[in-house]
């Protein structure tokens, strides 16, 4: 895959992204914010299912080789989902993802950094700070009403 082609398809990951807490949001309003949550993943999970038959080339079988935190990324995608069904309404979207940009950004420098997880380690430079630091106060100023 080349790299334009996996810009644009995170560009749709970030349109994803966008739109999902509103969608969840006016589901929990009619069968409720953890039932909506449990919703989004039945329904993101039958699509895996079909993705993994069609395309999928590793093996399921592996589970029991892994650590125990590499099975974590579950728990942590359904503390998102949920945590966005409650915010959405309270703060509004552009609030949540401004907040959950800005929050991304600092992790994602600081992995980087440390190189965690055993990926590749990318130093935390000045203008990748003030870079952080302008998305922050941003995020802040979004945050406002």
């Amino acid at each position: 895959m080349n790299n334009l082609l996996l810009v644009l398809l995170m560009a749709c990951g970030g349109l994803a992204v966008a739109v999902q807490p509103s969608i969840n949001a006016r589901l929990a309003q009619k069968v409720g914010s953890f039932e909506s949550s449990l919703l989004s993943f039945a329904v993101g999970t039958l699509a895996m299912v079909a993705v993994v038959m069609i395309f999928g080339r590793g093996s399921l079988r592996s589970v029991g080789s892994v650590s125990w935190w590499e099975l974590t990324g579950g728990f942590l995608g359904a503390y998102f989902v949920t945590m966005t069904i409650f915010a959405v309404p309270r703060l509004g979207t552009a609030a949540v993802m401004a907040i959950v940009i800005a929050g991304q950004l600092v992790t994602g420098a600081l992995l980087d950094q440390f190189g965690a997880f055993g990926l590749r380690q990318v130093p935390l430079t000045t203008p990748r700070g003030v870079g952080i630091l302008l998305l922050c106060l941003g995020a802040s100023l979004v945050l406002r009403k």
